[in-house]
């Protein structure tokens, strides 16, 4: 592979490839926000290094990964097992043709196979870790296959019989549901690719023709019309996209066909992602994230999913998302080649995307090049169960004149800490409404970390896009289950022209009640000063004024909040609060413009929303 073609399409990334590599033969890792640890010589593949637990070799149906009164976390083995970590190895193997690379990945390899006899270990008691292990194997023996360690047979028919037993533990453990999600569409890849890599034998065609068949009906089921997972998490739907767009990839390298539908529905999936993709080119912290991937062939952001939009424009020469992309082109590289950057129109990334309504899915962008303002008012997720979806109906993320200025608060971990699970999926959380202290979608049982309750019902009053301006009004019906009901009603409104934005809640509903509204304040953003009614803030180069009205009847406060970019990792973040307390139900206006044209867009507001003022 030429080493100074890949330079001049990813400039940086050889020397970053090499350094990463390096760190993996040395079996230094960093997981789940671990930090860089050394694993020593001899892996431990059964322990979560974090904490020192581990779970025994033994028949997986016998193993409990769950631990509710320890802080052990079955992902860190989990992930470790994954062996995506070493994949930095197998690109410097294609970048440098160096042997010591295919050495090092066939010994850890071996070590991972003698260390997890069949089925009895805690990495395989999920299929799915079974199957995105299949992902892994399959591209390094197509990396390494010609090498002089992996050609031994020893090693070859040790490597080649695991494999397919992992592909046969799928098809017998396969993790079907009534309503199923990422962990069955994962299955179903693991099986394309097992069965595409054995070849055209009988059970090598049953697997892949099952697996194909599972992901064309799931497809349908799982991802909307517009484009968006079902599972309402913006992490979710990149790795659920990953899931069904590389084994179609590999059934076209292999000259087998995908359908239109199939490919439609892709394309709709990167349109969703250059829609949520902010103008910082990272996406929201929206529902749960656990830093996922199915082949991780790039080293940017964990929150950078442009590499989507850029690969499936590529794929399937679609303009419009080649017209949209911008940043790293290090997965399209290592997808479709040397010569990607003809792909792209010269114009690649001018375009900062219009305005867009995803109604099937339940999110609406009200956006322009420097102004992105992401808001749910959709199902709950996994067709009402809750699954990876928070209670963040009604709640948004907001990004004005190019600054990153309102946040979600992201996911942080699982089974390692059920309190911390519970916190950071509850409303209290999210930028939306809550009243008497109830959550919009009750918690069913602290320990079920997966379900909720469906009773934040969302209805969307008014979608407007127009030249200079948008808006969306929206409720839900998170909060008839009171003795006393209140629908919660909100007004996001955008100004283009002064990148601006109104933030009005109002409350439909009688007697008294404890309302509190908060806003999560992103990391980078600073509070430079605090008066009656008006706060300024700013970041390195702009500021903004937060205000509402004097007579708002509201109390204010600012308080310690936290925040996770990525699983297992924990900032600390102000946040505002708006409260009464046992009293009747008001509205309240919040505005947030640039410092300095505060009149000017409360004059525009009234022009657009006329009732504004009632």
């Amino acid at each position: 592979m030429d080493q100074a073609a890949y330079e001049g399409i990813c400039p940086g990334s050889f020397d970053r490839i090499l350094a990463k590599a390096d760190d993996a033969i040395s079996h230094r890792v960093e997981l789940l926000g671990s930090g860089r640890v050394m694993l020593g010589r001899d892996i431990d593949w059964h322990t979560d290094f974090k904490t020192g637990f581990g779970w025994p070799v033994r028949y997986f149906r016998d193993i409990e990964y769950n631990n509710p009164e320890r802080q052990s976390d079955v992902k860190v083995p989990w992930e470790l097992s994954r062996l995506q970590w070493l994949i930095p190895v197998g690109q410097a193997y294609l970048l440098t043709g160096e042997e010591r690379y295919a050495v090092a990945v066939g010994s850890i390899i071996e070590h991972w196979i003698d260390s997890n006899p069949y089925a009895c270990s805690v990495n395989w008691a999920c299929t799915m870790e079974v199957a995105l292990r299949i992902l892994t194997w399959t591209w390094f023996f197509h990396v390494f296959a010609k090498a002089e360690s992996w050609a031994a047979d020893g090693f070859r028919e040790k490597f080649l019989r695991s494999l397919f037993l992992h592909v046969e533990f799928t098809e017998q453990h396969i993790e079907r549901s009534d309503v199923n999600g990422n962990h069955f569409t994962a299955d179903a890849a693991g099986l394309v690719f097992g069965g595409l890599f054995f070849g055209q034998g009988h059970l090598a065609n049953h697997w892949q023709q099952l697996g194909w068949e599972i992901l064309s009906e799931e497809i349908k089921r799982q991802v909307y019309e517009d484009g968006v997972d079902f599972e309402a998490s913006v992490p979710y739907h990149r790795l659920v996209t990953e899931l069904f767009y590389l084994p179609a990839l590999y059934r076209e390298r292999l000259g087998l066909s995908i359908n239109a539908p199939y490919q439609q529905r892709l394309e709709a999936m990167g349109k969703f992602t250059a829609a949520y993709t902010k103008p910082n080119g990272l996406a929201p912290l929206w529902g749960d994230a656990d830093d996922a991937r199915a082949l991780p062939f790039g080293y940017q952001d964990i929150n950078d999913h442009r590499y989507l939009i850029g690969i499936i424009g590529v794929h399937f020469k679609n303009t419009t998302l080649l017209e949209t992309f911008s940043g790293s082109k290090e997965e399209i590289f290592w997808l479709f080649g040397g010569d990607v950057n003809s792909s792209f129109p010269l114009n690649a990334g001018v375009k900062g995307g219009a305005s867009t309504a995803f109604k099937q899915g339940g999110f609406y962008v009200l956006r322009n090049a420097n102004d992105h303002v992401f808001v749910d008012c959709g199902p709950i997720g996994l067709s009402g169960r809750g699954g990876h979806g928070h209670n963040d109906c009604l709640s948004f993320e907001a990004v004005l004149n190019g600054v990153p200025l309102i946040s979600d608060c992201g996911a942080y971990v699982y089974t390692a800490s059920y309190e911390d699970r519970n916190a950071f999926r509850s409303t209290a959380y999210h930028n939306t409404p809550q009243i008497d202290g109830e959550e919009i979608n009750r918690f069913i049982r602290p320990d079920y970390l997966w379900n909720l309750h469906y009773d934040a019902l969302p209805y969307v009053e008014t979608w407007s896009v127009h030249d200079d301006h948008a808006v969306f009004i929206g409720q839900h019906a998170g909060y008839h289950k009171l003795a006393s009901s209140v629908t919660p009603r909100r007004t996001i409104a955008l100004d283009f022209k002064l990148h601006a934005i109104l933030i009005r809640d109002e409350f439909i509903g009688q007697g008294t009640h404890d309302i509190s509204i908060p806003l999560h304040l992103t990391p980078d953003v600073d509070l430079l000063e605090v008066n009656e009614c008006r706060v300024r803030l700013g970041d390195k180069s702009k500021r903004f004024d937060l205000y509402w009205p004097t007579d708002a009847g509201y109390q204010f406060s600012i308080e310690d909040g936290q925040l996770s970019r990525s699983y297992g990792v924990i900032q600390k973040i102000k946040k505002m609060r708006w409260k009464r307390e046992n009293s009747v139900l008001r509205p309240l206006s919040v505005f947030l413009a640039p410092e300095g044209v505060s009149d000017d867009f409360e004059k525009r507001l009234f022009g657009w929303l006329p009732d504004m003022r009632s």
